[in-house]
């Protein structure tokens, strides 16, 4: 989970360590304090999915559909079913009927027991909840309502890793949870989106058995902060020092259960991000130094090097040594997070002997530096005749490769004084996370080098991710335990178990197994939309019973699968003939296959 970036940085002076033996005697203690009932259920705007005009779905098991224009469907486990934007408008597609919907349409999950919800077309993973498909700025939108205990199964091993020790795993199925039913907003569309901007969420897939038993063991558990869910942020990687809330994102709310302090579990932890730059303390005129290195200290140094005649390019400077290189800005001095980054180098440089001089004409009445102004004619162009066209050609004057003077020492070292962000971070490629300038940097010094390393992979509040790790892996600490040095203020309490409420079907649409016979005007045969092009042409589905369907399948034979049933009176466009004898490759607004021609009737133009 990341989120956005602030300005202003304080420090609270509470060490994270003193909470821990507090706690440890509550963290025996596996009954939890009831915090009631509550409804659980949060709306997911499914964004990732990058949705435009269309949403195909197949339904595990039966669902009510509600669409704004006034239809009420049923439709039994197995379903598969399509929303798709047309003309302004929703329209609900299935075996080739189309229903108008208008600009919303509500899936409801029936009743049942087992597996329930459904799955996208082409991805396997289960969304097991209500659907709600708004047509919005010309897009669907889809938002899923589901509990929080089967939307946990979908954030915590894509949040985390399955991987993980077990307790790690619970503290982020707490942090998680308290998270989500913290998001609930109802004068809201939805609650949470299934990105970082909230927590990732990709639906439920089986395989992952160690998180599944850690959402279970904790089901119901949330933090709590003088009697209101806590706001349980975290991050990948705090590089070694947890951040307050304020530091991060401005606000006036009281965050008291969060603390500032190092965190050695994090930097313990191998797998924390780290990148590191190293610069030697002397370059010899066979090993030059880093060209992310050269290219700084050009850029940084384009004035004086200018002024002292030698050549303002990366590949004109060498560095000869290092003498210190160090960080500071800190803003107190148990504050890891450093803003300047100071460098000593002795450089070497070179003159361009052949860099033409810029002409400026001083009557004109604009100067520009940038204009050249040609010393001698362009040479005159060559005609060569090719029957009775003559062609001209153009011979280019061709550009002087540059001529370069010996490498010198400037004999003043250079000391350079360089805002972290986004100077030297850009330069050196120490940017671990591009929307955060808050990356805890220092500087290790060897025998031969000095080292500058970056670590922290997100927003660094509230509870790191690989520390949690290392806390459970390589210390035996319990969840309570890492939810107790993360969020030192926080009480633990469990909300009572409250399951998904589920929609009972009328009797009459349940019995039916697909569009069910409403009020309104039955399903309307799905229109054509398609322009034939040449050797194409339309044709309707006629020869057949008005109470049958006509099979288009995969392949041109009858063992072909089936993909659609096609009712009387349907259009399709067909394609070709096919070498199989009395085979047409025909396509509709919705799939493309293969029919029997018999049963279709060419359209007249």
């Amino acid at each position: 989970m990341l989120c956005k970036r602030r300005s202003i940085r304080r420090c609270l002076a509470l060490l994270l360590m003193l909470a821990l033996p507090l706690y440890a005697a509550q963290a025996q203690d596996m009954t939890l304090p009831s915090a009631g009932a509550r409804d659980q259920t949060v709306r997911v705007y499914l964004s990732r999915l990058n949705l435009i005009d269309r949403m195909d779905l197949t339904l595990v098991s039966a669902y009510s559909v509600k669409t704004q224009a006034g239809a009420q469907l049923h439709f039994q486990a197995g379903s598969e079913v399509a929303v798709l934007l047309r003309d302004g408008a929703l329209y609900l597609y299935y075996e080739g009927m189309s229903q108008l919907a208008g600009q919303s349409v509500t899936l409801l999950r029936d009743a049942t027991e087992g597996e329930s919800g459904f799955r996208l077309t082409n991805y396997p993973a289960l969304y097991a909840g209500d659907l709600q498909i708004d047509l919005v700025d010309g897009k669907v939108r889809p938002v899923l309502s589901v509990h929080v205990e089967d939307y946990l199964l979908g954030v915590v091993p894509y949040e985390m890793s399955d991987s993980f020790p077990l307790e790690a795993l619970k503290a982020q199925a707490v942090a998680a949870r308290t998270y989500a039913l913290r998001s609930q907003d109802p004068s809201q569309p939805y609650d949470l989106v299934d990105t970082t901007n909230d927590q990732v969420y990709r639906g439920y897939l089986p395989g992952n058995d160690k998180t599944e038993r850690a959402i279970r063991e904790t089901r119901g558990v949330c933090g709590f902060y003088r009697d209101r869910l806590a706001q349980c942020y975290y991050s990948a990687s705090n590089g070694g020092q947890t951040e307050l809330v304020e530091t991060v994102w401005p606000t006036e709310e009281d965050f008291g259960y969060y603390a500032f302090g190092d965190d050695p579990y994090d930097v313990a932890n191998p797998d924390s991000v780290v990148r590191s730059f190293e610069m030697k303390k002397t370059y010899g005129e066979e090993e030059t130094a880093p060209y992310a290195l050269r290219s700084l200290l050009a850029t940084q140094l384009y004035d004086q090097l200018t002024a002292l005649g030698y050549d303002p390019a990366p590949e004109s400077v060498r560095v000869d040594g290092v003498s210190a290189v160090s960080v500071s800005g800190a803003a107190s001095e148990d504050n890891k997070f450093m803003t300047r980054l100071t460098l000593t180098v002795s450089i070497s440089g070179r003159t361009r002997k052949n860099a033409p001089a810029p002409v400026v004409d001083l009557n004109a009445e604009e100067v520009s530096l940038f204009e050249v102004v040609e010393e001698t004619p362009s040479p005159a162009p060559t005609v060569q005749a090719t029957g009775f066209v003559p062609v001209v050609t153009v011979t280019p004057s061709p550009t002087p490769a540059p001529v370069y003077g010996p490498f010198a020492p400037i004999e003043e070292p250079f000391t350079l004084e360089l805002d972290i962000f986004p100077t030297a971070e850009q330069a050196l490629g120490l940017d671990i996370t591009a929307h955060y300038d808050n990356e805890l940097w220092s500087v290790r010094e060897t025998d031969g080098a000095y080292i500058i390393e970056a670590r922290r992979y997100g927003h660094g509040v509230g509870m790191s991710q690989r520390g949690a790790q290392w806390m459970a892996a390589e210390y035996g600490k319990t969840y309570q335990e890492i939810i107790a040095f993360y969020y030192p203020g926080l009480t633990l309490m469990r909300y009572e178990d409250q399951p998904a409420q589920m929609t009972q079907p009328e009797a009459a649409l349940a019995a039916t197994p697909g569009p069910a016979p409403t009020p309104t005007p039955r399903p309307t045969l799905m229109p054509m939309t398609l322009t034939p092009q040449e050797g194409q042409w339309l044709a309707a589905v006629t020869e057949i019973d008005d109470d049958s369907s006509l099979n288009l399948r995969k392949s041109p034979d009858l063992g072909g699968e089936i993909l659609m049933r096609l009712y009387k009176g349907q259009q399709v466009l067909v394609l070709e003939r096919c070498p199989q004898e009395g085979w047409v490759k025909v396509r509709t607004d919705v799939a493309e296959g293969y029919v029997v021609e018999e049963y279709l009737t060419a359209e007249t133009p």
